[in-house]
């Protein structure tokens, strides 16, 4: 009887069971708030004294109005741009806009900038209400945007969006009631959790982060303060991100390293990748850019360097400070990128090199070997010195005709060879020679 009672109390608690689980499961699906489970502890340390909000001390509005991306609704004035930027104002000080676009396609109401000569034409021409040049620029005949001079077109740019993108987009705090946040983790004051992103066990995100819909934060993660992950992010377990980072849309950071070891029936056996990658203060990681875990050890980007889409960094890979890297690369295993280095889009690196401080990679290229001098140039696959790819590049188009006019040259050599060898023969010997050859002569003649 015993048992029988007991597997019957079992089956209730089950059913008892599956019945919250699908309570819950409908309330995740319709959006509404799931209760904690009674087991979940509170902190009850005062907030101020707390570097991290625990998840129940946490807000949860629903973020749709900070996270959205809207139209511009702010109206700036020339004046009001030239203080923001540091600029003068050539024209209205009262000229107003609501919104920026490129000079070739402005349109009243809308700000614009000129910074570099090739567009020099249409700053007579456009439409646009407001246009930031140099100090130096200097103007061929009347234009009628108001102008505003800077000292450097585009770091005044950066600020002016920078503020317009804080209007746009102002910073809050909460936590999706959609968000699921380990109650082990740590979030910091100011930073926003979007819907449907995971957070888990012992990560910990710092102050004014904001955190997209979808986002992953795997196991004892570590974020900084003030960096913003968009949808589709997903950083895995013991990964490091700094301070005022940016990661777009789909990145990922730390998936597995790519390690196989071969074996004798021709197999491949899986080496696991334990270590983690450490992305250092302003670094910026574009849509859809995969960076490997390490295997032992770390993958590390360090601090201000810049990567594009669709960029690949193998496991143990070193990026220096202030790298600036275009879509399409991809960087094999272990190989040390140097600070300030600049690589265009579609370079392909091999493994294990290493590339000095300051050099500059032309698009598709592709280096199998170490760049041992600082600041060089360099072009072509495989990569050689800049100028001297430059300098090959005029040969090789003109290969084809290069090749007609040597054997042109071959055969005029081999009739001069022929003359000189005639030319030293005596007398009666070229007599002879001309006889043999006027026989010759006659005997074709005769076959046909």
């Amino acid at each position: 009887m015993s048992g029988k009672r007991f597997n019957r109390y079992s089956v209730k608690n089950m059913i008892q069971t599956a019945s919250k689980l699908v309570v819950h499961f409908s309330s995740f699906c319709m959006g509404l708030p799931i209760a904690q489970p009674p087991n979940v502890q509170k902190i009850s340390t005062p907030q101020s004294k707390l570097p991290f909000l625990p998840l129940s001390c946490c807000p949860n509005p629903y973020l749709s109005h900070h996270l959205a991306h809207s139209e511009p609704g702010m109206t700036l004035t020339a004046a009001q741009i030239a203080q923001i930027i540091g600029g003068t104002v050539e024209g209205d000080p009262n000229a107003s806009v609501t919104r920026g676009a490129p000079i070739e396609v402005a349109q009243a109401g809308e700000f614009t900038f000129l910074d570099n000569s090739k567009y020099e034409e249409y700053v007579y021409s456009t439409q646009a209400t407001v246009v930031l040049v140099l100090k130096q620029f200097q103007l061929a005949k009347p234009v009628t945007p108001t102008l505003i001079r800077t000292s450097d077109v585009r770091t005044s740019l950066a600020v002016l969006l920078k503020y317009i993108d804080g209007i746009n987009n102002p910073n809050g705090s909460g936590i999706s009631e959609r968000a699921s946040v380990h109650p082990e983790a740590k979030v910091g004051v100011g930073t926003e959790i979007g819907h449907f992103s995971v957070v888990e066990q012992g990560a910990v995100i710092g102050l004014n982060c904001k955190i997209y819909p979808q986002v992953f934060i795997g196991r004892n993660v570590r974020i900084g303060d003030n960096c913003t992950l968009y949808p589709g992010v997903r950083i895995h377990f013991d990964c490091e991100i700094g301070n005022d980072c940016i990661l777009h849309a789909n990145a990922v950071v730390g998936a597995d390293g790519f390690g196989f070891a071969p074996q004798p029936d021709g197999t491949w056996t899986k080496i696991p990748q334990v270590g983690k990658v450490v992305l250092e203060d302003k670094v910026e990681i574009g849509a859809s850019t995969c960076i490997d875990r390490a295997s032992l050890g770390s993958t590390v980007i360090r601090s201000g360097a810049k990567l594009d889409n669709l960029i690949h960094i193998a496991h143990n890979v070193e990026v220096g400070h202030n790298a600036v890297i275009a879509a399409q690369v991809g960087v094999a295993g272990s190989t040390h990128l140097g600070n300030d280095v600049r690589v265009g889009g579609q370079v392909g690196f091999a493994g294990h090199l290493r590339i000095a401080d300051g050099t500059q990679i032309q698009a598709q290229s592709g280096l199998a070997s170490d760049i041992k001098k600082p600041g060089t140039a360099i072009f072509g696959s495989p990569a050689m010195g800049y100028r001297d790819f430059i300098k090959s590049h005029v040969v090789f188009k003109q290969l084809p005709d290069l090749q007609r006019k040597v054997l042109e040259l071959e055969k005029k050599i081999a009739e001069l060879e022929n003359s000189r060898a005639l030319s030293a023969l005596p007398a009666d010997s070229s007599s002879v020679a001309l006889t043999k050859a006027e026989a010759k002569d006659k005997k074709s003649a005769a076959k046909r």
